[in-house]
């Protein structure tokens, strides 16, 4: 199959991110620089693929139960990213390629990131990041790698970056809950955007549920003991109503025709108009990216002319490996109100 190579400088791509949040009033140069962080942004499926076929393999020996996905930033992201941080650029943008890794416990987790370090690998680790060992304030847990796409022989995807991104399936529960959340408050509550009670709520979990991991607490409640915290979180999430929030949350959606047929990649459609939201899927086959990635622009720029949608191009094998991945484009939290009622009765806060 053909995979999209880059067509644009990095100094093109750079000023293309530059128009895109300058508000710029000029409709072709929009669309124009649109185009080029379209390109940009398709050029990282190649490598991301590559990296997943090592990933699979690492995984064999560690926990053949994982979950593995791919997936490409989504355009609101990507310029919201720029928007916080502005003298990013947008060539240098970390994880616009994704990959992740689900695994069953802590202690897989450390071994397959050990794995990663000291493995001999082509490709440059420029940085990473353990969110295990040291929390965010938000109660985000889980360990980022950033790699440079490098190979012995010349490539046109030379430089690119990507990000891989290792978590446990308790710090991917809690990480869903927190995008589900936003994407009803329309806040971005995981870059710690948004009321100030849901940003302390999900910190205060995030910590409690690095208690049922053994793990280092989240910045600000290292004081709290286990039991303390197991009741400061139940508290505050029946104040919040969170269990019945979510619940309606989940149960809003329609459900996925179960004809849905496989694909190498997805093209993920969360319609949020009215009462009823619904989930669209469209599957392509391996040979396809392409047209995947121009089926994503359209959609994209649906968004941006103000339809109430949320986009994403994802690989994860089957349908129901897509939904496990990606629960949050499902408005699935069932897993952290599991690990949530876990808490709420070990903490023996009276009902």
């Amino acid at each position: 199959m053909s995979w999209p190579i880059p067509k644009f400088s990095k100094n093109q791509v750079n000023h293309a991110g530059e128009i895109l949040t300058s508000k710029e009033l000029d409709l072709d140069k929009w669309f124009s620089a649109f185009e080029i962080l379209s390109n940009w942004r398709a050029c990282h499926g190649y490598p991301i693929n590559t990296f997943q076929a090592t990933l699979r393999q690492k995984l064999k020996k560690i926990d053949s139960d994982a979950l593995v996905a791919q997936r490409l930033k989504r355009m609101p992201s990507i310029l919201n990213k720029l928007e916080r941080f502005p003298g990013m650029n947008l060539s240098r943008m970390q994880d616009i390629g994704g990959l992740r890794a689900v695994v069953g416990s802590v202690h897989q987790l450390q071994k397959l990131h050990h794995n990663y370090k000291e493995s001999r690998f082509t490709h440059s680790l420029i940085s990473e990041y353990d969110y295990v060992c040291n929390p965010k304030d938000s109660g985000y847990r889980s360990i980022h790698l950033i790699y440079k796409y490098k190979l012995k022989d010349p490539s046109p995807y030379e430089g690119l970056q990507l990000e891989l991104q290792l978590r446990t399936k308790l710090q991917h529960a809690w990480a869903t809950a927190v995008e589900t959340v936003g994407t009803f408050l329309e806040h971005s509550l995981k870059s710690s955007e948004g009321p100030d009670v849901w940003l302390k709520f999900f910190s205060l979990a995030g910590s409690a549920f690095a208690h049922l991991e053994d793990s280092p607490l989240v910045p600000g409640y290292e004081s709290l003991g286990k039991m303390e915290t197991f009741s400061a979180t139940t508290v505050e999430s029946r104040r919040l109503g969170v269990r019945d929030m979510l619940v309606g949350y989940s149960s809003a959606v329609k459900a996925i025709p179960t004809g849905t047929s496989r694909g190498a990649y997805y093209l993920v459609e969360l319609n949020l108009k009215g009462e009823q939201k619904s989930v669209s899927i469209i599957p392509f086959a391996r040979d396809q990216l392409e047209k995947a990635n121009v089926e994503y622009s359209k959609a994209e720029k649906r968004a941006a002319d103000g339809e109430d949608i949320q986009v994403v191009l994802v690989s994860a094998g089957s349908v129901e490996s897509l939904r496990r991945a990606y629960p949050n484009y499902f408005l699935d939290t069932h897993d952290f109100l599991r690990q949530l009622k876990r808490i709420e009765k070990a903490s023996g806060v009276p009902s």
